[in-house]
């Protein structure tokens, strides 16, 4: 990643323009620790340049008042001297991984979507009959939600091959613009306190990643996965899954995150609400099942890990 300071002050990366007399340095995501300082002549600011492979920077004149950089939240901080500025860099950041259906959002992006393409005729209408009887089943508590979820993900699929990436990719935002509040009051505010203390946000979804990216966004989240369906030549559905073996297995997707961002498992937190969300939870320092299904709170409660229940305006650990 390319960190360069101009003259004039304005980084070449995710920044503020130098327009006050301050120096604010952001790297992209825009998570970075920030540090301002009012020189004594701005355009004194020597040209600095250099590649990083690390997620916050942060500019320190020498001889600031205290002397001392600002602590780190997420890893340890190196000092690099040049052209009379300090270049602090902060090597890892802990992390935060969600699952999104039924952990934040209070209903699965996929069976909305599903719901919407039908409405607006881009799935034709029998569409619904084929996992009909499965949601009667879960809504009556005569049937797993599992067995409902699958035959949504098998309609999915059969329906969308050949359909436009951009038809579907519009109903996706109809879902997102009008749903993105319909969150838990505990994961909501757990990503909140999460990211003031600069953790890095990670969703990790089954559904599809077109829909899950867009949601994750208006939360705040830094990276999100979901599933990948593929499009051909023509930009239209194939119906085909782009390495389904990866995002079913979300221990392997954490894995893969945390080495490709730099991140670190120290301090780190996950929360999940179903058995598939159980190879992600240990992995972290801090598990949270919350809304757990009967799969997932076996398995917390054999490995003592937290265990959250939102029901209404009351939230409770059991």
């Amino acid at each position: 990643m390319r960190f360069a300071i101009s003259r004039e002050g304005v980084p070449t990366t995710c920044g503020k323009r130098y327009d006050d007399g301050r120096h604010r340095i952001f790297l992209p995501g825009c998570h970075g620790v920030e540090h301002s300082s009012t020189p004594s002549d701005p355009k004194a600011l020597p040209m600095v340049e250099h590649w990083f492979s690390t997620v916050q920077v942060t500019v320190l004149p020498k001889g600031n008042r205290n002397g001392t950089p600002p602590r780190s939240r997420g890893g340890v901080f190196t000092y690099i001297s040049v052209g009379g500025y300090h270049i602090g860099m902060d090597s890892q950041r802990p992390v935060a991984v969600f699952d999104i259906d039924g952990t934040v959002f209070r209903s699965s992006l996929l069976i909305e979507l599903v719901d919407r393409l039908i409405l607006r005729d881009v799935f034709p209408e029998n569409a619904h009959s084929y996992y009909a009887k499965a949601q009667e089943e879960w809504l009556n508590r005569q049937a797993e939600y599992e067995p409902y979820i699958k035959k949504v993900v098998h309609a999915f699929a059969k329906h969308l091959k050949g359909v436009p990436y951009g038809d579907v990719a519009d109903v996706a935002g109809e879902v997102i613009e009008e749903m993105r509040h319909r969150t838990y009051r505990y994961t909501r505010d757990l990503i909140t306190e999460l990211k003031t203390k600069d953790y890095f946000l990670l969703a990790v979804s089954h559904s599809p990643k077109f829909i899950v990216d867009g949601f994750c966004y208006e939360l705040g989240f830094d990276k999100s996965y979901g599933t990948f369906y593929e499009t051909g030549a023509s930009n239209r559905f194939t119906g085909e899954i782009v390495d389904e073996h990866l995002i079913m297995n979300k221990s392997t997707i954490l894995r893969r995150a945390v080495e490709k961002e730099n991140l670190t498992l120290k301090g780190s937190v996950g929360v999940g609400d179903t058995e598939s969300d159980a190879s992600m939870l240990a992995l972290v320092d801090d598990p949270i099942a919350f809304n757990p299904n009967r799969g997932l709170y076996r398995h917390a409660k054999k490995h003592l890990w937290k265990i959250i229940v939102e029901r209404k305006d009351v939230i409770y650990e059991i």
